[in-house]
């Protein structure tokens, strides 16, 4: 079964719906049986200081501004210590991915975090966090959220270890960079073809580049009904991105972790397209008839 980390500890309330999700998602995968729950401990923040800017970490410990609130959370002990708990999954999630082929992580919260500050609610990034804790190990961070991944970009310029592939639909600061390369998607012109070339591109660099593990940001905020989304984009076109990813990642042998990434529109709605990236890992990793798949994306083919 699909191993996935998650703690009661990631929630605090938050204007964006950003941790609020985790707690149902996480509920449904477990009634469902669509992965087993792996609590993981919480990050030493000596870790993150490791990788941030200190200033940035020690400010956000204690919760003083303006460092602790850039990523746009209002700070409590209780967001304090759900951060950390986060950052503790990714760790674990990655021990787990090189050992079984993939993992999750029930989160998100990481893109655009850079070295000196938090943004975008994120307020450490705990893609570029892998790659400083495993810096043999060449890590491929594959960020399919609606928003291009600035804070990956930066820290592909300080950790040679790390490539960022970012495809996106809203920039948000994103400048490419020697090992991090951004594919815009237009909101409203584009195709889900156009998409598919992107990813196909995206794999070719994962080869060329002798990958030792891929970050899949599955982020569902590119999804036609969030507010920062593409029309074109289905809940279908999301479920087949998500199949292409782990059918690539399975059949070449590299082992792959994922996180949620992004997602805004109503709870109900954005747990589902949450869920539906796990039934395709599932149905890729772990695959059983049809006839006993506990729960599926309601349209299987994308229109686009």
């Amino acid at each position: 079964m699909l191993k996935a980390c998650y703690s009661t500890q990631y929630f605090a309330p938050t204007h964006s719906k950003s941790m609020e999700k985790l707690v149902p998602i996480a509920q449904v995968l477990s009634k469902k049986a669509l992965a087993e729950l792996i609590e993981p401990q919480p990050i030493n923040s000596h870790l993150l200081r490791d990788l941030h800017n200190p200033k940035l970490v020690d400010a956000f410990l204690v919760g003083e501004k303006p460092l602790a609130t850039l990523q746009g959370f209002k700070w409590s002990e209780q967001l304090r210590d759900a951060v950390l708990a986060i950052h503790g999954g990714q760790l674990l999630a990655a021990e787990i991915a090189f050992k079984e082929g993939i993992a999750a992580n029930v989160a998100q919260g990481f893109h655009h975090a850079s070295y000196d500050y938090g943004s975008g609610y994120c307020t450490f990034n705990g893609l570029a966090l892998i790659a400083q804790q495993y810096p043999h190990k060449r890590i491929f961070v594959l960020d399919c959220d609606q928003h291009g991944g600035n804070g990956t970009a930066d820290f592909a310029e300080r950790l040679p270890n790390l490539f960022n592939f970012t495809i996106y639909g809203l920039r948000f600061g994103h400048v490419d960079n020697e090992r991090s390369i951004g594919r815009r998607i237009d909101r409203d012109t584009g195709t889900f073809v156009q998409y598919q070339h992107a990813l196909y591109e995206a794999f070719s660099q994962i080869i060329n580049w002798q990958t030792d593990l891929i970050i899949y940001q599955a982020g569902v905020d590119c999804h036609q009904h969030d507010p920062f989304g593409s029309q074109w984009f289905d809940t279908s076109c999301l479920y087949q991105r998500d199949k292409l990813v782990f059918e690539f990642a399975k059949r070449m042998k590299i082992p792959l972790f994922f996180v949620l990434a992004g997602g805004y529109q109503e709870l109900s709605q954005l747990v589902d397209l949450h869920v539906n990236t796990f039934v395709a890992a599932k149905q890729v990793y772990f695959p059983v008839s049809e006839a006993t798949i506990p729960y599926q994306p309601s349209v299987l083919l994308c229109s686009s």
